[in-house]
């Protein structure tokens, strides 16, 4: 009988590429630095720095999460503000009628 002699499969590392494209659309100046760091963990896992793969996927999903916590943060601010003003126009609007 003949051994198998196979390469292990390499690690499987999720890079976060998905979340850190979709935090480009809430606050991109967060989302560079995890779309970088997410571009390095394949190239790492290839190299079979599986530990530097997975500090690159930590990062990139630090940075995807701070860039949709504040982007969601943001947005809500917004509505409120322009809600509130909305209302503050609604109820501060002079209705009377009389002419000087």
């Amino acid at each position: 009988m003949q051994p198998n002699y196979t390469s292990p499969q390499p690690q499987q590392i999720n890079n976060n590429m998905t979340m850190s494209i979709v935090a480009i659309f809430f606050c991109w100046p967060l989302a560079i630095p995890a779309i970088i760091n997410a571009s390095k963990v394949n190239p790492l896992i290839q190299q079979g720095d599986y530990a530097g793969a997975q500090a690159a996927a930590a990062e990139s999903k630090k940075w995807s999460k701070w860039a949709l916590i504040v982007g969601i943060a943001l947005w809500v601010i917004s509505i409120v503000c322009c809600a509130l003003g909305g209302l503050g126009a609604i109820m501060g609007a002079d209705t009377s009628t009389t002419s000087y």
